[in-house]
């Protein structure tokens, strides 16, 4: 972040002999272990660039001691959710100094004229303690992002005026306007989606960008070991390619439905997928410029696609052919297409199963399929030989441990290379933080936290700890013989003797039912 990598330069405009209109520097609050890049802000740099602006980036992701250590990709390997893996090379560009002394640095001497940051709700508490280390005479500060889009009154006022604005909606064309107006000396209040406290600023939505016009992502800003990705126990120079941006579907513990009712009330559709010629052009930028040997299709569930779109989409990636990831829902699952999915490179799939009780399923998540349904579709990879995890969740509003087990109980039945247990975490603009703050187990200002630690629900039937507790055990309950049960509810116990009896567990069933080979050492890093 602070070598040569760490600015981007016009050189066009330079050429000419002329100076960029304005110095903006992107941050990223991130914590170790969420590797995948951010297509946001390869657009952003792309937009702000091509608009003559010069632009750095503050990328939080590299310092491991921000987070007291915690990563999130090697706990999922602790936990058995993913297959171990040699992380050297992700910690080449690890920084022990302070962040927000860092920052404060960077931002004394390099003196940009705007700090736009880009956070989610898990993520936004990072982003305040950079800007606490500022001095009173900062440059002005905005934010974007889902959170902001949902919350924007609540993350300008915990910010304690730490920030000045917030754009809602997408950023694409809004952020090179607020831009625009404040190179020209121009009140900003006009862009779209623009809020702020004072003055008072509460613009509608911005109209949906049109994703067919954007231009190619910008990523030279990161450091190397960002484009590396632990997949299968091995790192990946994997990057993210957006195919469709929104979701048909209105899983109550996920914004997109209220995104697209947001944008349905402004008289806009949402639901938009890239045409198989843009997704073509940035993957042969993407393999060019950054030496890509596999892709991370970027949609909440790819396969979305209608019958004509997807045959589009995979007559154009028989020319890469390189492997790839994907992730959908069971109910998407057809042989067909998943037998032409593997021809062309599909390296894994990622199911989100979320809970194994049908009726708590459909009534308080509105996930509409059977056990049957996600089993049996699920066992068609296994017959063709795709690797693939489930995704589930711990902790919803309403939940009971023995719910919790149905989940379970779901998973045995599914022979998948990796099973994911996250704790359910209440962002906003999702129906069910509206519910969980209604039963009294959050309260309306509080922050949801990464879906690798902890729940921040306090709720009396199935306390925090009884969650935590369960969520690490989750792998234990699914691989190992019901006869070993009653052992494994002794590791649920958050307790010295737990933590020891969990250890055993974990080492056992690493050895005689996971299947996972220790990954062999990486000596140096995959070039451009």
């Amino acid at each position: 972040m602070f070598g040569d990598n760490s600015t981007l330069r016009n050189p066009d405009l330079r050429a000419c002999g002329l100076a960029p209109s304005m110095r903006i520097l992107l941050v990223y609050p991130n914590m170790a272990g969420m590797n995948m890049l951010p297509p946001a802000l390869g657009l952003f740099t792309s937009i702000l660039k091509s608009a003559g602006h010069e632009v750095a980036l503050f990328d939080t992701t590299n310092y491991p001691d921000l987070d007291n250590g915690f990563d999130s990709d090697k706990s999922k390997a602790e936990h058995l959710n993913a297959r171990p893996f040699d992380d050297s090379l992700l910690r080449q560009h690890d920084r022990h100094s302070p962040a927000p002394q860092d920052f404060a640095q960077k931002v004394a001497s390099w003196k940009p004229g705007l700090i736009a940051i880009s956070a989610t709700e898990d993520m936004y508490p990072i982003a305040l303690r950079l800007l606490c280390a500022l001095p009173k005479d900062r440059p002005r500060v905005v934010l974007g992002g889902v959170f902001a889009t949902f919350a924007p009154e609540l993350a300008l006022r915990l910010s304690q005026g730490l920030i000045d604005h917030v754009l809602i909606g997408e950023g694409e064309d809004s952020l090179p306007e607020f831009c625009r107006r404040l190179e020209k000396g121009q009140d900003p209040a006009g862009t779209p989606g623009l809020w702020s406290l004072n003055p008072k600023i509460s613009s509608p939505l911005p109209r949906p960008v049109n994703t067919e016009t954007l231009p190619l992502p910008d990523y030279g800003l990161f450091e190397e070991s960002r484009f590396l990705r632990p997949m299968q126990g091995k790192l990946w120079r994997m990057l993210p390619v957006e195919t469709i941006r929104g979701c048909p579907y209105t899983c109550a513990y996920c914004n997109s439905p209220a995104q697209t009712e947001a944008y349905r009330q402004a008289g806009h559709r949402f639901f938009r997928m890239r045409s198989a010629d843009k997704v073509r052009a940035e993957l042969r930028h993407l393999a060019g410029a950054y030496g890509a040997d596999s892709f991370y299709f970027w949609a909440d569930s790819f396969l979305a696609y209608n019958d004509r779109d997807f045959a589009a989409f995979c007559d154009m990636y028989s020319e890469f052919k390189l492997p790839f990831w994907i992730q959908t829902r069971p109910e998407t699952v057809i042989e067909e297409r998943f037998r032409r999915l593997k021809e062309i490179g599909l390296l894994r799939v990622s199911f989100g199963i979320e809970h194994g009780n049908e009726a708590f399923r459909e009534k308080h998540l509105a996930r509409r399929v059977s056990n049957r349904t996600i089993v049996e579709r699920l066992a068609i990879l296994n017959r063709l030989g795709i690797p693939f995890s489930t995704n589930n969740i711990l902790g919803f509003p309403h939940e009971t441990r023995q719910l919790a087990f149905d989940t379970i109980e779901l998973n045995r039945q599914v022979l998948a290379d990796g099973y994911n247990a996250y704790s359910y975490t209440p962002f906003h603009g999702t129906p069910l933080r509206a519910q969980a703050e209604a039963l009294g187990f959050i309260k309306p200002d509080s922050l949801a936290s990464c879906i690798t630690k902890p729940t921040i629900l306090d709720m009396p039937q199935f306390s925090r700890d009884a969650i935590e507790g369960l969520r690490r055990c989750f792998v234990l309950y699914v691989k190992m013989p019901k006869e070993r049960w009653s052992r494994i509810a002794q590791a649920e116990k958050l307790t010295p003797e737990g933590d020891r009896a969990w250890q055993e567990l974990r080492d056992e069933c690493r050895e005689k039912y996971m299947g996972f080979d220790l990954p062999p050492a990486i000596s140096e890093v995959p070039k451009k």
